[in-house]
Protein backbone atom coordinates (compact mmCIF):
# COMPACT_ATOMS: atom_id res chain seq x y z
CA UNK A 1 0.00 0.00 0.00
CA UNK A 2 1.47 3.30 -1.06
CA UNK A 3 0.18 5.55 1.49
CA UNK A 4 0.85 3.14 4.88
CA UNK A 5 3.02 4.54 6.74
CA UNK A 6 6.68 4.02 7.49
CA UNK A 7 6.49 2.50 10.70
CA UNK A 8 3.95 0.22 9.87
CA UNK A 9 5.42 -2.70 7.85
CA UNK A 10 7.86 -2.45 10.53
CA UNK A 11 5.13 -3.73 13.30
CA UNK A 12 3.78 -5.77 11.08
CA UNK A 13 6.98 -7.43 10.18
CA UNK A 14 5.53 -7.68 12.94
CA UNK A 15 5.34 -8.19 12.43
CA UNK A 16 7.36 -11.23 10.83
CA UNK A 17 10.00 -13.78 10.70
CA UNK A 18 12.64 -15.62 12.81
CA UNK A 19 15.77 -16.89 10.65
CA UNK A 20 17.88 -17.80 13.37
CA UNK A 21 17.88 -21.91 14.29
CA UNK A 22 19.08 -24.12 16.45
CA UNK A 23 22.35 -22.45 16.97
CA UNK A 24 23.80 -25.20 19.45
CA UNK A 25 25.51 -24.89 22.55
CA UNK A 26 26.81 -21.40 23.46
CA UNK A 27 29.51 -20.58 25.16
CA UNK A 28 30.70 -22.56 28.13
CA UNK A 29 29.56 -19.87 30.48
CA UNK A 30 25.90 -20.22 29.23
CA UNK A 31 23.01 -23.05 29.78
CA UNK A 32 22.51 -25.15 26.73
CA UNK A 33 19.77 -22.97 24.89
CA UNK A 34 16.49 -23.67 26.02
CA UNK A 35 13.43 -25.05 23.24
CA UNK A 36 10.70 -22.69 23.51
CA UNK A 37 8.71 -23.72 20.43
CA UNK A 38 8.39 -25.96 17.53
CA UNK A 39 7.17 -25.94 14.06
CA UNK A 40 7.23 -29.52 12.48
CA UNK A 41 11.13 -30.51 12.95
CA UNK A 42 12.28 -26.57 13.53
CA UNK A 43 13.21 -25.37 16.79
CA UNK A 44 12.80 -21.97 17.90
CA UNK A 45 14.66 -21.12 21.18
CA UNK A 46 15.66 -19.05 23.87
CA UNK A 47 18.59 -17.61 22.19
CA UNK A 48 16.19 -17.03 18.85
CA UNK A 49 13.38 -15.16 20.49
CA UNK A 50 16.46 -12.67 22.44
CA UNK A 51 17.88 -11.82 19.32
CA UNK A 52 15.11 -11.16 17.70
CA UNK A 53 14.21 -8.77 20.26
CA UNK A 54 17.39 -7.12 20.68
CA UNK A 55 17.71 -6.29 17.02
CA UNK A 56 14.38 -4.78 16.66
CA UNK A 57 12.60 -7.61 14.50
CA UNK A 58 9.78 -8.56 16.44
CA UNK A 59 7.38 -6.02 18.54
CA UNK A 60 8.57 -6.66 21.97
CA UNK A 61 9.97 -5.30 24.87
CA UNK A 62 11.82 -8.47 26.05
CA UNK A 63 12.31 -12.02 25.38
CA UNK A 64 10.47 -12.81 28.56
CA UNK A 65 6.95 -11.31 27.36
CA UNK A 66 4.78 -14.64 26.75
CA UNK A 67 4.05 -12.43 23.30
CA UNK A 68 7.61 -12.96 21.96
CA UNK A 69 7.54 -16.42 21.23
CA UNK A 70 4.21 -16.10 19.14
CA UNK A 71 5.60 -13.30 17.23
CA UNK A 72 8.86 -15.41 16.47
CA UNK A 73 6.55 -18.39 15.40
CA UNK A 74 4.54 -15.79 13.31
CA UNK A 75 7.71 -14.66 11.94
CA UNK A 76 9.26 -18.19 10.64
CA UNK A 77 5.99 -18.83 9.15
CA UNK A 78 5.65 -15.73 7.31
CA UNK A 79 9.53 -16.20 6.25
CA UNK A 80 8.15 -19.55 4.63
CA UNK A 81 5.68 -18.67 2.59
CA UNK A 82 8.31 -15.77 1.23
CA UNK A 83 10.39 -18.63 0.24
CA UNK A 84 7.44 -20.35 -1.67
CA UNK A 85 6.35 -17.14 -3.25
CA UNK A 86 10.10 -14.69 -3.27
CA UNK A 87 9.71 -11.21 -4.10
CA UNK A 88 12.42 -9.47 -5.96
CA UNK A 89 15.80 -9.85 -4.14
CA UNK A 90 16.51 -6.28 -1.86
CA UNK A 91 18.93 -4.16 -3.02
CA UNK A 92 22.51 -4.49 -1.60
CA UNK A 93 22.36 -1.08 0.02
CA UNK A 94 18.73 -1.10 1.33
CA UNK A 95 20.52 -4.45 3.45
CA UNK A 96 23.12 -2.57 4.53
CA UNK A 97 20.81 0.35 5.73
CA UNK A 98 18.98 -2.25 7.75
CA UNK A 99 21.86 -3.85 9.17
CA UNK A 100 23.24 -0.50 10.20
CA UNK A 101 20.08 0.33 12.27
CA UNK A 102 19.95 -3.16 13.66
CA UNK A 103 23.51 -2.73 14.66
CA UNK A 104 22.37 0.88 16.31
CA UNK A 105 19.73 -0.77 18.01
CA UNK A 106 22.13 -2.74 20.54
CA UNK A 107 24.61 0.24 20.13
CA UNK A 108 28.13 -0.50 22.12
CA UNK A 109 26.87 -4.16 23.27
CA UNK A 110 27.18 -5.08 20.20
CA UNK A 111 29.77 -7.47 20.57
CA UNK A 112 28.18 -9.00 23.45
CA UNK A 113 24.76 -9.33 22.21
CA UNK A 114 26.19 -11.18 18.90
CA UNK A 115 28.68 -13.41 20.91
CA UNK A 116 25.62 -14.53 23.66
CA UNK A 117 22.87 -15.49 20.62
CA UNK A 118 25.41 -17.28 17.94
CA UNK A 119 25.76 -14.35 15.26
CA UNK A 120 28.32 -13.48 13.47
CA UNK A 121 28.05 -10.78 10.72
CA UNK A 122 26.86 -13.10 8.10
CA UNK A 123 24.12 -14.01 9.62
CA UNK A 124 23.46 -10.82 11.14
CA UNK A 125 23.31 -9.50 7.38
CA UNK A 126 20.96 -12.60 6.57
CA UNK A 127 18.40 -11.24 9.15
CA UNK A 128 18.28 -8.04 7.49
CA UNK A 129 17.85 -9.21 4.29
CA UNK A 130 14.88 -11.38 5.38
CA UNK A 131 13.72 -8.36 6.85
CA UNK A 132 13.41 -6.89 3.74
CA UNK A 133 12.26 -9.84 2.40
CA UNK A 134 9.04 -9.86 4.47
CA UNK A 135 8.68 -6.38 4.28
CA UNK A 136 8.28 -6.43 0.34
CA UNK A 137 6.40 -10.16 0.64
CA UNK A 138 3.90 -8.16 2.43
CA UNK A 139 3.49 -4.70 0.13
CA UNK A 140 3.55 -7.49 -2.59
CA UNK A 141 0.81 -9.75 -1.34
CA UNK A 142 -1.24 -7.10 1.17
CA UNK A 143 -0.48 -3.59 -0.71
CA UNK A 144 -3.27 -3.30 -3.83
CA UNK A 145 -6.46 -2.95 -2.56
CA UNK A 146 -9.22 -0.73 -3.70
CA UNK A 147 -9.32 2.96 -2.62
CA UNK A 148 -11.03 4.17 1.00
CA UNK A 149 -13.99 5.88 -0.05
CA UNK A 150 -16.02 8.93 1.94
CA UNK A 151 -17.73 6.36 3.80
CA UNK A 152 -15.15 4.00 4.88
CA UNK A 153 -12.97 7.33 6.02
CA UNK A 154 -16.09 9.02 7.84
CA UNK A 155 -16.95 5.19 9.78
CA UNK A 156 -13.19 5.57 10.57
CA UNK A 157 -12.85 8.65 12.16
CA UNK A 158 -16.09 8.46 14.26
CA UNK A 159 -14.81 5.78 15.58
CA UNK A 160 -11.49 6.59 16.64
CA UNK A 161 -12.58 10.54 17.02
CA UNK A 162 -9.94 10.75 20.14
CA UNK A 163 -6.78 10.28 17.55
CA UNK A 164 -7.91 13.30 15.56
CA UNK A 165 -6.55 16.42 17.49
CA UNK A 166 -4.21 19.34 16.98
CA UNK A 167 -2.79 21.07 19.73
CA UNK A 168 -5.49 20.09 21.82
CA UNK A 169 -8.52 20.61 19.71
CA UNK A 170 -10.64 17.74 18.26
CA UNK A 171 -10.46 18.18 14.34
CA UNK A 172 -13.36 17.97 12.21
CA UNK A 173 -13.92 15.10 9.60
CA UNK A 174 -13.27 18.11 6.73
CA UNK A 175 -10.03 18.68 8.52
CA UNK A 176 -9.13 15.02 9.31
CA UNK A 177 -10.00 13.08 5.71
CA UNK A 178 -7.17 12.87 4.68
CA UNK A 179 -5.55 11.41 7.56
CA UNK A 180 -8.77 9.10 8.42
CA UNK A 181 -8.59 7.84 4.63
CA UNK A 182 -4.59 6.79 4.89
CA UNK A 183 -5.65 5.70 8.81
CA UNK A 184 -8.65 3.59 7.92
CA UNK A 185 -6.31 1.79 4.89
CA UNK A 186 -3.59 1.30 6.84
CA UNK A 187 -6.11 -0.66 9.70
CA UNK A 188 -7.83 -2.79 6.84
CA UNK A 189 -4.43 -3.53 5.67
CA UNK A 190 -3.25 -4.47 9.16
CA UNK A 191 -6.86 -6.90 9.16
CA UNK A 192 -5.94 -8.51 6.51
CA UNK A 193 -2.55 -9.69 7.87
CA UNK A 194 -3.91 -10.52 10.93
CA UNK A 195 -6.74 -13.42 9.47
CA UNK A 196 -4.15 -14.52 7.08
CA UNK A 197 -1.19 -15.14 9.88
CA UNK A 198 -4.57 -16.52 11.90
CA UNK A 199 -4.74 -19.32 8.81
CA UNK A 200 -1.05 -19.93 8.28
CA UNK A 201 -1.11 -20.99 12.29
CA UNK A 202 -3.99 -23.16 11.53
CA UNK A 203 -2.71 -24.81 8.89
CA UNK A 204 0.85 -25.14 10.75
CA UNK A 205 1.98 -27.61 13.18
CA UNK A 206 3.14 -25.63 15.68
CA UNK A 207 3.99 -26.39 19.55
CA UNK A 208 4.52 -23.93 22.19
CA UNK A 209 7.20 -25.50 24.52
CA UNK A 210 7.55 -23.33 27.11
CA UNK A 211 7.25 -19.35 28.18
CA UNK A 212 10.58 -17.41 27.18
CA UNK A 213 12.14 -16.53 31.26
CA UNK A 214 12.86 -13.46 32.36
CA UNK A 215 16.50 -12.59 30.56
CA UNK A 216 18.55 -9.87 29.52
CA UNK A 217 16.92 -6.74 28.33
Amino acid sequence: MQNAAPHTWGVLCLHVVFCILNYGVLSAQQLLDRVLARIGNDAITQTDVRALVEFGLIDAKSPAEPAAVQQAIDRYLILREVARFPPAEPPADAVAMQLAAMKARVGDRLEQVMRETGLNEDRLAGLARDTLRIRDYLQQRFGLSAPVGEDEARRYFEEHRAEFTRDGTPLTFEEAEAEARRRAAESRVQGAIAQWLQDLRGRSDVTIVMSAPAGPK
